[in-house]
């Protein structure tokens, strides 16, 4: 019985447009920076340097895209996650963004763009999550995360997730 339920859940993921897509033309997203994956994010990107926004490359973009949604949070802040940077309606053929771009979300400063990371104690990790949109979002500018994934909610086609980490000295 076992069995036959994995070769059913197998089937039906085979059988999903956006695997044929992505097998046809080997695209998987993924989302690259100036640090690796699980490595130290920059200071420059953070409260202690420029609180400038860290480059991210984008490839594997699925060709039926209609635009990208990103948000960056840190899930060890302790007063519960905390979001430093959400946009949407970026354009599918975005390669790199090192500004801001898209329309800007709210972040849990109350306040539109990027925030960089600025741990009270410890080492906390940020995750960049990106997502592949089969549409455009009709979404305020300034919503908040809860408002934008509630708007991407069945039409994600792929995501890409980049983790860094910082701890602040002192």
């Amino acid at each position: 019985m076992k069995g036959h339920i994995l070769l059913s859940i197998i089937l039906l993921a085979a059988c999903s447009p956006a695997f044929y897509t992505n097998a046809i033309n080997n695209t998987t997203m993924k989302l690259t920076s100036v640090f690796n994956e699980g490595q130290t994010i920059p200071s420059e990107y953070t409260c202690d340097g420029k609180d400038a926004i860290p480059p991210l490359e984008i490839t594997g973009i699925p060709q039926q895209a209609k635009s990208l949604a990103l948000i960056m949070d840190d899930p060890d802040a302790p007063m519960g996650t905390w979001d430093h940077w959400i946009a949407w309606n970026i354009p599918p053929n975005t390669k790199k963004i090192a500004g801001l771009i898209g329309v800007g979300g709210k972040n849990s400063w109350g306040r539109k763009g990027y925030g960089g990371p600025c741990p009270p104690s410890g080492k906390h990790r940020y995750y960049f999550k990106l997502y592949a949109l089969d549409n455009m979002l009709d979404l305020a500018s300034g919503s908040d995360k809860k408002k934008l994934l509630s708007a991407i909610e069945g039409h994600v086609l792929e995501e890409a997730t980049l983790m860094g980490t910082y701890s602040r000295k002192g």
